[in-house]
């Protein structure tokens, strides 16, 4: 398997970036190859200040860099050295010929959704790809699609938001028949915009699906649904808040222990840690870019090397699992569900 990775992309690269597909090494087989896409003397450099020498790491020259702050397609157009570009374009299937089995990059999100659509494709029959963040809430994983790709979906997207997202529940976490929820501002069916209502009618209508309704925000994190579907502002909106309020709520529970009781505290320490790391994104390592066509793996711009190496792991086991196959059967079994229904005669 080989795993092409942006070490140029994220606020901590490349440093962290390489620290991390060294110390992903031990879940590689002997032929596994992680592909280290950047500025070859500074990737170089790094292994070998870490003193690093394995055949397994390999090092494809990209001499430009795609910042944070770049608006993505203008970048991707001109930037066509970049490490983001160039790792898409490795990523590309084309008649069984792409060059990795998966790719990585914690950069511009916006600009590794245009790169991939642009080098990559899209699978058939997908409109749009989205991003299926897995979120590991106190009542178990729920995929949450779109988180960022989508800001102004159709009723389409969401809809084969919701099948790819079904599929990558059931293929890669293990869920069998997935519940699957469109988020909403109530649970009530005359609420919402008109996308929420278009999308829900086309859920109803799709066979073999788990639909059951709307979910409020409230209910995201009571386990009501196991994938919720929302554009992609809105999506990408709820797992920032989520992050933030998890960082906030730990911290503000070990202060109080603490000011409470230090020993208790200190006793405690261990087991809040181990919590916390349970819910914390740096253990899931990046979330997938559904509907293109090979494995496009999107990780956090603060990533760290623990980041980067969870990630690995995550794109060895949903290039095992088959996905993609997976999807494009689901599609083509629904693809009726999208024409309009016809007048009675």
């Amino acid at each position: 398997m080989r795993i092409g990775i942006d070490v140029m992309g994220g606020d901590h690269a490349p440093d962290a970036i390489i620290r991390g597909c060294v110390d992903a090494l031990d879940l590689l087989a002997d032929d596994d190859t992680l592909v280290l896409v950047g500025n070859r003397d500074d990737i170089e450099e790094l292994l070998g200040d870490a003193g690093v020498s394995d055949a397994r790491l390999e090092v494809v020259h990209a001499p430009d860099v795609i910042d944070m702050h770049e608006t993505p397609v203008e970048a991707v157009r001109t930037k066509t050295d970049s490490s983001m570009v160039v790792m898409s374009r490795m990523g590309s299937v084309k008649a069984g010929d792409a060059q990795c089995d998966a790719v990585l990059s914690a950069g511009n999100t916006g600009a590794c959704v245009s790169a991939a659509t642009m080098n990559m494709k899209r699978l058939r029959g997908v409109h749009r790809p989205g991003i299926a963040v897995t979120m590991p809430l106190f009542s178990g994983p729920v995929v949450l699609c779109d988180a960022g790709a989508n800001p102004q979906p159709r009723p389409q997207h969401l809809w084969q938001y919701a099948l790819m997202a079904e599929v990558f529940a059931n293929r890669a976490l293990g869920i069998e028949e997935p519940r699957v929820a469109v988020m909403n501002i109530g649970s009530e069916e005359a609420k919402g915009t008109g996308l929420v209502k278009a999308t829900s009618d086309m859920l109803r209508r799709t066979p073999g699906i788990n639909y059951v309704g709307y979910i409020e925000g409230r209910e995201f994190f009571e386990g009501a649904a196991d994938v919720v579907v929302t554009d992609g502002f809105t999506g990408n909106t709820v797992l920032k808040v989520s992050e933030g309020f998890a960082r906030s709520f730990f911290k503000a529970m070990a202060e109080a222990v603490f000011e409470h009781d230090a020993e208790l505290g200190l006793a405690l320490q261990p087991v809040m840690q181990s919590f916390f790391s349970k819910k914390d994104y740096h253990e899931l390592g990046g979330a997938p870019l559904l509907g293109v066509n090979g494995l496009c793996m999107i990780a956090h711009g603060s990533s760290e090397a623990r980041t980067i190496r969870s990630a690995i792991r995550t794109c060895k086991e949903l290039v095992i699992a088959h996905v993609n196959d997976a999807i494009i059967d689901r599609l083509a079994e629904t693809r009726h569900v999208e024409q309009p229904e016809r007048e009675p005669a």
